[in-house]
This record gives C-alpha cells, structure tokens and sequence, in this order.
C-alpha cells in the first residue's frame, strides 16, 4: 500500500495533514469517513517517494489537487514523471485545479465517481 515508502515521507505526510490547503479542506469533507458512494479515503497518502493528496487504496486511486505552481513548465515535467512513477506501481491518478474544486464541487464528485466506475471496469477491487 505504501509501496516502501521512507520514514521521512511518513513524517512529511503527517505535517502535511495538519495544514490543508483550503480546496483540500473542501473536498476532504466530502469523501473522508466513506462519505462518496461507501468510498474510503486517506488524505496525505505516503506512497513510495510521494504524498498522495487522497487515496483510495481498494481502487489504488490517487487524486491530487494542485495549485498556481502547477502551471509553471518545470512543476508540468515533474508532475508528469510522478504520474508515470505512480502508474508504474499500478495507481490510477485524477487531478484537479485547487479553484475547480472551490469552484466545482459537485462536478469533482461526480468526476470521481465516474473514475473508479472506469477502474473497476479494468481490474477488480483490492479487498
């Protein structure tokens, strides 16, 4: 599940739950305690040399909010070799815009539900 995640992501990861970005806040309080469809979430997610923003380990499914900085050419490469890195290791990744979800939080919903209705199609749940 973690797939050797360090120490040091560990710890990272439990700061990083302490201060959530606003859109993060928004949408944890929409899927945290299995709140969409019966899902179970983990928010600040460590897996291998990653933080996961939530993680839905019974669909190995990733989503991940991103900022301003996400914009930026450099930030678009390394996110991309992330992506590849997490699919490598078997995880499926959504990403949205930190103002879609502020903006959108309905549609985020209904865009994540149809995602692991797409990777159940693929693969069977991980009990």
């Amino acid at each position: 599940m973690h797939h050797k995640a360090s120490s040091e992501i560990f710890r990272r990861a439990k700061e990083l739950r302490l201060r959530l970005t606003p859109a993060e806040s928004v949408l944890w309080e929409r899927i945290r305690a299995n709140r969409l469809n019966n899902l179970h979430f983990r928010r600040q997610h460590p897996v291998y040399k990653y933080i996961l923003d939530f993680y839905c380990h019974q669909y190995q499914f990733g989503i991940e909010l991103d900022g301003e900085i996400h914009d930026q050419s450099d930030q678009k490469l390394r996110d991309l070799a992330r992506e590849e890195d997490l699919r490598g290791l078997g995880i499926h990744i959504l990403r949205f815009k930190n103002h879609f979800v502020m903006q959108e939080t309905e549609e985020v919903l209904r865009l994540i539900l149809m995602e692991v209705e797409s990777i159940k199609k693929q693969c069977p749940p991980i009990p």
